[in-house]
């Protein structure tokens, strides 16, 4: 028996065939797409008597698509990202420089740090000791970063986006695994939402797909692990900062006498406060410094590196001999299994490679990292074990005691660009994870400031720049040392690499349908490398890494609470939405009085009408003559192509003049919204909706062919048929209270052409739509609606748990999830609706 799924069907929406068929049974999205099934078909036994009827395609000229709410203030070229055909190979090679400033900072400063770390917990007693570690650092690098995320991972992209929550909204498309119940059957026709399947392997994934979709703590636990990897990135962004600063600045402690640790912390938080204080401008105010400073910073690694080897000792080429790792391991044992602590820092921003993809491509990052990246660190690191076996006193500042000193002030000033570059960049990445986490219904709702007009990934977030800058003191202000730091920092790094390895994983079966022994091959060579080196990292829970796991586990919380309170309140909304035959016993006047204008009822339902309306009609004297019900809705894809992002239905008869849209995003698209474009937008859009929902009732009509009893017309909501005279019965009911229906029934149909101004002129597959009297009076009507303006209509929601809950959910629902709501933006702020139109009530949900 399947729980925790409620599937909002469009029968519930509709009511019963004996109801009769309408206009308000098709979903108008542009695409003119209809189905043939259910949006959930294999549920329908769970239906009863109640049935979907089967809902014929119509094959007409299609129109063109209609985008119903182009409320974006920032029209970005290029936002698509991947074009179809492959950029030229210099436009490659230019992406591929910018990506050195934006994606390799943090794995670009790891040699300032990482030997420092190794040789604390192995002393160096022998040539072996410094080309073991050498051997483990090169093969690693040449292991995780280049096999693992180069050539496999970076494949595993969602339409160019990379990252966690990519990998998460990948899976959703392809499986029905996201525990907020408002997936449409429409979504999976937008042209970016699913990809080609291969054939080969084809129920294998099936079965997978069937099996995630059917156990609800599959789907918990697959969200639980995105979730912990989100936070683990987060988690990233306050010590990538404190580690890569500090390090920097402490090579002033050999160079200036008098310079102590204290003073290497004052001056770290002075340039972290420096650091988070430019966030405001954005990074596109200074990106154009970050590619050639990062570049200066390589060449300088790579440089200094192939110096050192020729000056100290070239046989630190052996180290490309595996052998030596197993010669490390034989001889320092326990101390050695300690040390890759230390080791795995040296992989540190290999995340960044793949959570930054959406900027550049595939192939740039491939060409970056293969011919500067990878090369200049393996020198790097080389030239620092050759210095370390002439002088292997030194490891504690080897960085800078490796470099010439003649050297040290330009690298010492290159370094300290580099560390806030990479900074920078884990900050940025911090700030798209947690807007991404808010689009798919996991993080509270957060100002979110868009700093760029070119670039759509860029924002900038206050709270969390605050929080991040705030923890980021305290971590260096508490620790004072980069050796400590470390230990923290690789907790952090190696769960996030553990959770990409499963979700790519998952990718592998569910959606490449790779061979079976190939796809486990991914996971038991990477993941357990990973293991190895976590079991390594957990060990220093004493000494540091417990830091991580507590702010993981502090923002795993706030993330899954919310989401499990969003779910909940869904659910709530689903279950309480008011049914068709409670409007039809209203009337068209919804028991109250109609007055002009047009009411914009923001709610969260894709599909019928919220409870929260009751509480308007109960509340209010009078409503508006047109009712909009308006669904903000953010899809799995990256971006929702503006010709595809919105659905228009209507609801309830043509008399009602009430009409739903649900409106699409992608997680990286960008919402600014102004409410007068907004409002213009939407009464245009509504305007080609009825003509449209007219023309295409106008060929259907002159199909002879008889409809069966269950397929949807878009006719009249009465069950009767048309009268000769097309529409002339909808045209007898009254729009407004004070009209009288009489009068209606005795206009002329000339009187309501009358009534349409001058200015429009039909194109030529409207002439026949012109003749249909029924779309002329809805047209003069919704002109009449917007001359006496928009009014937003919210709701103020209040959730509680049920008294027959348990104390778990009543703790988390009353208390945790209600302080979230309370203290998150409100939907006021986020919608950029104007305070002076709104008209709100408060309703209580009970989860």
């Amino acid at each position: 028996m399947e729980v925790d799924r409620i599937e909002e069907n469009s029968e519930r929406l509709l009511g019963s065939n004996n109801s009769g068929g309408s206009s308000g049974n098709r979903w108008v999205d542009g695409s003119e797409v209809y189905w043939e099934s259910p949006p959930s078909s294999n549920h329908n036994e769970d239906r009863g008597t109640e049935g979907y009827g089967s809902i014929r395609r119509r094959l007409v000229k299609k129109p063109r698509r209609v985008d119903s709410f182009d409320v974006e203030a920032m029209e970005i070229a290029g936002s698509y990202s991947h074009r179809s055909k492959d950029p030229a190979l210099w436009s490659t090679l230019v992406m591929a420089f910018q990506t050195l400033g934006v994606v390799y900072g943090d794995l670009g400063t790891s040699p300032l740090y990482v030997f420092a770390d190794v040789f604390s917990k192995v002393p160096i007693e022998s040539e072996v000791d410094v080309l073991g570690a050498l051997s483990l650092v090169m093969y690693t690098i040449a292991l995780i970063p280049l096999a693992k995320y180069v050539f496999i991972a970076l494949k595993a992209n969602d339409n160019g986006q990379g990252g966690t929550f990519a990998l998460y909204s990948l899976i959703c498309r392809y499986a029905d695994v996201n525990l907020l119940p408002n997936r449409q059957l429409a979504d999976e026709h937008i042209s970016s939402f699913r990809l080609k399947l291969p054939t080969p392997e084809l129920e294998r994934a099936l079965n997978i797909k069937e099996t995630l979709e059917r156990r609800s703590y599959l789907k918990t636990l697959l969200l639980l692990s995105v979730l912990l990897g989100t936070s683990m990135v987060i988690g990233d962004g306050i010590l990538t900062p404190a580690i890569s600063v500090t390090s920097s600045i402490s090579g002033l402690q050999d160079e200036i006498n008098g310079i102590g640790t204290k003073a290497v912390v004052i001056i770290s938080i002075v340039v972290l406060l420096g650091l988070f204080s430019i966030q405001k401008f954005g990074t596109s105010k200074v990106a154009f410094l970050f590619s050639p400073v990062i570049a200066l910073w390589f060449f300088s690694l790579g440089s200094i590196g192939i110096y050192n080897i020729l000056t100290y000792d070239v046989s630190v080429l052996k180290a490309f001999n595996p052998a030596y790792i197993y010669y490390f391991f034989k001889k320092n044992t326990t101390r050695a299994w300690s040390a890759l602590g230390g080791c795995v820092l040296c992989i540190t921003g290999s995340e960044a490679m793949f959570a930054d993809l959406g900027h550049f491509s595939v192939r740039a990052i491939q060409i970056a990292f293969t011919c500067v990246v990878f090369p200049c660190l393996l020198f790097a690191y080389m030239g620092q074990a050759a210095y370390l076996i002439q002088y292997p006193n030194s490891y504690s500042r080897i960085f800078y005691a490796s470099v010439p000193v003649s050297l040290f002030w330009p690298v010492f000033v290159i370094a300290s660009l580099a560390a806030m570059i990479a900074s920078q960049a884990m900050i940025s990445a911090t700030f798209s994870c947690v807007k991404q986490a808010m689009a798919l219904g996991c993080f509270p709702r957060l100002k979110i400031i868009h700093t760029s007009k070119k670039q759509m990934g860029q924002v900038y977030i206050p709270v969390m720049n605050y929080f991040l800058m705030t923890l980021c003191i305290v971590v260096v202000s508490v620790f004072q040392s980069t050796t400590d730091i470390a230990n923290a920092y690789g907790i952090a790094e190696v769960g996030v690499m553990m959770v990409t390895t499963t979700l790519v994983t998952l990718v592998m079966l569910l959606i490449w349908q790779t061979n079976l022994f190939l796809a486990c091959c991914f996971p038991l060579i990477f993941g357990s490398v990973e293991l190895i080196y976590m079991s390594s990292v957990l060990s220093k829970l004493v000494e540091g890494g417990w830091l991580p796991l507590v702010f993981s586990c502090f923002l795993l919380s706030v993330m899954y609470i919310w989401n499990y309170g969003s779910v909940l309140k869904y659910r709530s909304e689903v279950r309480e939405k008011i049914s068709l035959d409670l409007m039809r016993d209203l009337g068209s006047n919804l028991g109250t009085v109609r007055v002009p204008g047009i009411g914009l009822l923001y709610n969260e339902l894709v599909q019928g009408i919220p409870s929260i309306f009751a509480q308007f009609l109960l509340t209010l004297p009078a409503i508006q003559s047109t009712i909009v019900f308006v669904c903000i809705k953010y899809v799995p894809i990256p971006v929702v192509p503006q010709e595809e992002r919105f659905l228009f239905r209507r609801i309830c008869p043509k008399d009602y003049h009430m009409f739903q849209c649900v409106a699409r995003y992608g997680y990286k698209d960008v919402r600014k919204e102004d409410h007068h474009a907004f409002e213009q937008l939407l009464i245009e859009s509504l305007e080609k909706f009825l003509r449209r929902e007219a023309h295409e009732t106008a060929l259907e009509m002159q199909d002879n062919s008889t409809e069966d009893g269950d397929s949807v017309s878009v006719r009249s909501w009465h069950s009767d048929p048309p009268s000769s005279n097309g529409y002339e019965d909808e045209l007898s009911i009254p729009l407004m209270n004070g009209q009288n229906s009489i009068e209606t029934r005795s206009t002329a149909p000339g009187a309501a052409s009358s009534a349409i101004t001058s200015s429009y002129m039909p194109s030529e597959e409207d002439t026949s739509v012109l003749e249909d009297p029924s779309l002329e009076y809805e047209l003069s009507a919704l002109r009449e609606a917007t001359e006496s303006g928009c009014t937003y209509l919210l709701g103020h929601g209040n959730v509680r748990a049920m008294k027959n809950s348990i104390f778990l959910k009543k703790l988390l629902i009353n208390y945790f999830y209600a302080f979230l709501r309370k203290n998150c933006r409100q939907g006021t702020a986020s919608m950029r609706v104007p305070h002076t139109n709104i008209i709100q009530v408060g309703m209580t949900y009970m989860v």
